[in-house]
């Protein structure tokens, strides 16, 4: 495995987008296998969320001044531990140990296992129900807490999904701010040929949702995005809708051919991992 990257003073968030995917690269290459384009795609949401909207302890993963990030899609899983290693909520160490018997990264999400797990993902579109039931209770604690919630665009498909959406209106959920991730792949293909989820603003508009949409591969758009997302002036929940590209940062990944899981062959890890190094220098 390469050795880890030195940077001095506060790293930058292309930095820590760039160590998410690393971390993530490294984690599939212990076991071989991963749902690596999809953390490569949803690096650079995870780095804003985590390195600019989020407030957290690292030391405290259950602090309770904390806002929720929720992880409704469970094979996302090695993406957001490769978001928790590099804010030093999981030791680096434990990063080869993904996946392994006795690990508290297993493949699939549980909250049991994994500091800053808070949630455990699985059944696609559970994730948005537990989050407006979550906001419910932090509005009732009187906390000025946020909840943020990613979601994948399979979940669309999910009538509990559309439920929670509308509930959260109803509510007036303003500290619910959910997070689309949009790749158009699913486990039997494209997204948007399995169930046509466009067009997905209006959509959201319809439940009563602040929508946004924005490339979420470009991290400046993103910043703006969840700033507003926080300050909107209003009782509705939110919502930013990201436009992502599996693989991103490893080219021969991005251009793949691939539906739900990208086969990576042994050579092809370390291939990867130069590939992504080169392209951050650039």
């Amino acid at each position: 495995m390469s050795s880890p990257t030195v940077s001095t003073g506060a790293p930058s968030l292309a930095e820590r987008a760039y160590n998410i995917r690393r971390n993530a690269l490294l984690m599939g290459q212990v076991q071989g296998q991963g749902y690596i384009g999809q953390a490569l795609g949803a690096a650079d949401l995870l780095a804003v969320s985590y390195f600019h909207a989020l407030r957290y302890d690292a030391a405290d993963p259950e602090w309770e001044g904390r806002d929720r990030f929720y992880l409704s899609i469970g094979h996302y899983a090695i993406a957001l531990y490769a978001a928790l290693i590099e804010a030093g909520i999981v030791p680096e160490d434990e990063l080869e140990t993904y996946g392994s018997d006795d690990s508290r990264l297993p493949m699939s999400g549980m909250a049991a296992y994994t500091p800053g797990m808070e949630i455990t993902g699985g059944s696609l579109g559970h994730g948005l129900g537990i989050a407006v039931g979550a906001c419910l209770g932090l509005k009732r604690k009187g906390s000025d807490r946020f909840v943020y919630n990613l979601l994948s665009d399979g979940e669309l498909n999910e009538g509990s999904t559309w439920e929670a959406a509308m509930s959260a209106s109803h509510w007036k959920l303003d500290n619910l701010i959910a997070i689309i991730d949009v790749n158009n792949q699913q486990a039997d293909g494209y997204s948007s040929e399995v169930l046509a989820f466009e067009p997905i603003v209006d959509r959201w508009q319809a439940f009563g949702w602040f929508v946004q949409r924005v490339d979420g591969n470009d991290l400046d758009q993103l910043v703006r995005a969840f700033d507003a997302a926080r300050r909107h002036d209003g009782t509705q929940p939110r919502v930013i809708i990201c436009d992502t590209r599996m693989g991103k940062g490893v080219p021969f990944l991005e251009n793949r051919e691939k539906t739900h899981f990208i086969r990576v062959d042994e050579n092809e890890w370390d291939l990867a991992l130069e590939v992504l190094e080169a392209g951050s220098r650039q």
